[in-house]
């Protein structure tokens, strides 16, 4: 008996001391998300949870996803109130806008076709050509732009905000008080961009589940091609079709007066000219038109251009060959990529009132 009591006064003992020195580690991350209403995102089938990105400083609650939500669709984060992220990145078009290239504040046009949002928290590096290290930093980057969302500097976007009480108070709520910054309108928008995700297509239940019903024979035919013949699969590899890396496969080689540089404008590495970086093929069919310049209209021109081995230059990447696919194999390709049209980025809801 005697035994029994040491060893629960022990355990009590060491219990105690285990709650003193977890309160005394524990960092403001850990505090912010467990006073506020943790975030569940359920990631569906055929992607990786383990390559989910969410940073230490930036957990996911559900009054930061909806702050995010806001800022994301409010038109008034612009400098004449025209412009919001969600003007380039529109729900119906699975994140995108349709356009070879964006337009922005007073109509001006960028040189650069919109991504999707989908599917950004399993990315590394963002924008075309990686100059974002993170979602944080791509989420707050077009707000100073003089093309885009139209402000001088981040300082101005963030007194426009401050003079709606809405958002002070919201802002208030999730981070504390006088933390209406920059950098934590970044964190807000990143963490709604978090819940913008595309999994379970027909591809990934008949690949991961064996539903053989799941798509068609085309379609099967073509996963044989990705995989072998058209080596799709050299740069749009892993559960989001991505391998995060920057190629130059020659679009814009053909006229180089207008040569976009893409990521060696960042790097400054020679290797990098007219490099951009790899595209989730996750929605492709949705996110028409194609490449950084939205120069091709179908998925057919875009097989194309790789059938036929890109556009020669210098820096070409060297898994950039001429494929040889017949009609009838393209029409597989494409059946395969229509395969991928998934679900989990379908909820999202236009807000039908902003903070005031």
């Amino acid at each position: 008996m005697a035994g029994k009591i040491l060893k629960i006064k022990l355990l009590t003992i060491l219990t105690f001391m285990g709650a003193i020195f977890s309160f005394c580690v524990i960092s403001p991350v850990n505090i912010e998300a467990a006073s506020k209403g943790s975030y569940e995102l359920k990631i569906p089938l055929g992607l990786d949870e383990e390559a989910f990105k969410v940073p230490q400083d930036n957990p996911m609650t559900k009054e930061k996803v909806e702050l995010g939500r806001l800022l994301f669709f409010d038109k008034r984060l612009s400098a004449n109130n025209t412009i919001a992220c969600a003007s380039c990145h529109i729900p119906a078009l699975a994140f995108t806008d349709g356009q070879p290239v964006s337009t922005g504040i007073n109509n001006q046009q960028g040189g650069r076709s919109a991504p999707t949002a989908i599917n950004r928290g399993f990315s590394k590096a963002q924008f075309w050509d990686g100059r974002a290290a993170t979602l944080e930093d791509q989420s707050i980057g077009p707000f100073a732009n003089l093309i885009e969302h139209g402000f001088t500097s981040h300082d101005e976007l963030i007194k426009k905000i401050n003079s709606i009480q809405g958002y002070k108070k919201l802002f208030s709520d999730v981070y504390g008080v006088n933390k209406l910054t920059k950098e934590n309108v970044g964190r807000a928008i990143a963490s709604f961009q978090r819940t913008l995700v595309s999994g379970n297509s027909p591809f990934d239940r008949f690949d991961y589940e064996g539903d053989q019903g799941a798509i068609s024979e085309s379609a099967k035919r073509g996963k044989k091609l990705f995989f072998d013949k058209a080596r799709c699969n050299l740069c749009h590899m892993g559960t989001n079709f991505s391998d995060e890396q920057f190629h130059n496969i020659g679009i814009g080689w053909d006229d180089s007066d207008t040569l976009d540089l893409g990521r060696y404008r960042v790097s400054k590495n020679e290797k990098d000219l007219g490099a951009f970086k790899t595209p989730t093929l996750r929605e492709i069919t949705k996110t028409a038109p194609y490449m950084h310049d939205g120069r091709f209209a179908t998925l057919k021109d875009v097989i194309a251009h790789y059938n036929k081995g890109g556009i020669k230059n210098p820096f070409l990447d060297n898994q950039i060959i001429p494929l040889k696919l017949s009609d009838s194999e393209i029409d597989d390709l494409v059946a395969m990529l229509r395969a991928l049209e998934g679900e989990g980025w379908q909820h999202v809801k236009v807000p039908t009132e902003f903070p005031q």
